[in-house]
């Protein structure tokens, strides 16, 4: 080959130059040859520059489908009640001794202030703290990010909304300016980074950019550490997000219109009832000179009518339409699977189409459930635990009833906490709760886990648990729901077999088990 080569070389070096190329291309990966039906599109652009002429676009297309489509106002919802919940958020501190011993005491006090804090926790006092993470979360999947600034001590011009000295101003992605880019400074995007890409600080405007008219926004440099930036990233030195809706937002903006365009032609079909047909254009005779235009009839249609004024040479002729389509629920359905599988949320809660079996639908949440907790932790990594630690550092500095730490404390532990986000819903009760008995019986598991399963907190639910049975014994009320009142988990005593009743006595000699029974 090579010697062909050289001969080819010296008689026309062009020729061979083209023959090394094609022999190189039949070499490579077939995904990387482009043909008529493979146009393999490549993207060499840095993530910034990605990220600098898409995001804003794409940012501004999910708002409005936020604002219009059924289907996206569904699917951010659910995002919504699957990463933060009603509830929010929950937090359990977990300060230890020395001696590594949880300080309950210290612990409960904690959730009470941070119970009393969660009421007006952002600078304008409208939302409570489950509030203000729900739409910090949508925004952050929408919109790709979300900014908030930490305010911690005395603000100049701010008062806090409580005796603990912290605020949270939460900020949309439009605070800080994409357009802001200086290179002589290690300003990108709105934000100054060192030489390792690691961000200093931010540029912030006064105003959101979409309410000012006939001026030029004015910033304000934030430092880094004052600032709370959640970001959907999907490269590596990427400093902006995007939007969660990135991959599906065209497929979602064409099921609206062809939903849309199916809705309109099914009235205009169910608006049609018949038409007249007039005879051929050379039986056509115009009415007398002199005489009126024959005025166009309206019909009334009824149901059961019989219709006899049809004149000579008109015949009665109906539209056919095929509205509304047999086959635009299966088109719907797979276009609905595939948005969903680009946005790691599940078809059967966005599509509310719960037709599968136990085993189908459990695996879906399964599978589902994996996605959201990544979300989760994202979520909590990035917000909700520099959140609560700047607000556990303002307790401890505050002057009015600051924070009693005990002396056995281990300050390494202060700021330990157990971050529960929802979990997978039960489909069946009763086999999710003999499976986590079984669990716990072999070893695998513990109640505590039990109970953050099914989104709990531990301490509350065993304080709960034990004002109740004392409770119970102080009225002489017994329950069933006490093991200690429960006979079938307790060991009983063998009936002598020649006394007592004759059948219990059969079952005892042949070795046979009574089923005991149950007081409630």
């Amino acid at each position: 080959m090579r010697a062909i080569d050289k001969l080819v070389g010296f008689i026309s070096p062009g020729w061979a130059a083209n023959r090394v190329r094609d022999r190189l291309r039949l070499m490579a990966y077939e995904a990387a040859m482009p043909s008529r039906t493979h146009q393999a599109k490549r993207e060499r652009r840095g993530a910034n520059v990605a990220t600098q002429q898409s995001a804003i676009s794409l940012r501004e297309q999910a708002r409005a489908l936020d604002e219009n489509h059924d289907i996206v106002i569904g699917l951010l919802d659910k995002m919504e009640e699957r990463i933060v919940g009603g509830k929010g958020i929950q937090i359990e501190p977990q300060p230890r001794s020395v001696d590594g011993q949880l300080l309950d005491d210290l612990a409960k006090d904690i959730r009470r202030r941070w119970a009393t804090w969660s009421l007006k926790p952002e600078t304008t006092g409208t939302f409570t703290r489950p509030a203000m993470e729900r739409l910090v979360c949508r925004t952050w999947l929408r919109d790709g990010e979300v900014f908030g600034r930490r305010l911690l001590g005395t603000i100049k011009g701010y008062q806090h909304h409580s005796d603990t000295p912290f605020s949270v101003e939460v900020l949309e992605p439009d605070f800080v300016p994409f357009d802001m880019n200086s290179v002589a400074d290690g300003v990108r995007q709105g934000i100054k980074v060192d030489t390792w890409r690691r961000p200093k600080s931010y540029f912030v405007m006064f105003d959101h950019p979409g309410e000012m008219q006939g001026y030029r926004y004015r910033t304000k440099e934030i430092d880094a550490s004052e600032m709370y930036h959640l970001a959907l990233r999907k490269r590596i030195h990427q400093l902006r997000g995007v939007s969660l809706l990135h991959g599906v937002i065209t497929r979602l903006a064409d099921l609206k219109s062809v939903e849309e365009a199916e809705r309109v032609a099914a009235r205009i079909s169910a608006s049609l009832a018949f038409f007249i047909k007039k005879e051929d254009p050379q039986g056509y005779q115009p009415p007398p000179d002199g005489s009126p235009a024959q005025a166009q009839r309206m019909i009334d249609i009824t149901p059961g009518m019989t219709f006899d004024d049809l004149r000579p040479g008109e015949d009665v002729g109906v539209i056919q339409s095929n509205r509304p389509n047999t086959a635009l629920n299966i088109w719907r359905a797979g276009q609905l699977r595939s948005s969903c599988a680009g946005t790691r949320s599940q078809y059967s809660s966005v599509a509310r189409d719960y037709d599968g079996t136990y085993s189908a639908q459990r695996q879906e949440l399964v599978e589902g459930w994996e996605g959201f907790a990544v979300l989760q932790d994202e979520f909590v990594a990035n917000w909700s635990r520099p959140v609560f630690r700047d607000w556990l550092l303002a307790e401890t500095l505050r002057s009015k009833d600051p924070l009693k730490l005990p002396p056995e404390l281990d300050m390494k532990t202060l700021f330990d906490a157990i971050y529960l986000a929802p979990v997978m819903p039960w489909i069946d009760p009763e086999r999710e709760a003999n499976g986590w008995n079984k669990v716990i019986r072999g070893g695998a598991g513990t109640e505590t886990e039990w109970i953050r399963a099914r989104n709990k907190n531990p301490d509350e639910v065993r304080a709960q648990r034990v004002s109740e049975l004392e409770w119970a014994e102080q009225n002489n009320i017994v329950t069933d729901t006490n093991p200690a009142n429960d006979p079938g988990a307790q060991p009983r005593e063998k009936a002598p077999p020649d006394g007592g009743d004759p059948e219990r006595a059969d079952a005892s000699a042949s070795g046979g088990r009574q089923r005991p029974t149950r007081r409630r």
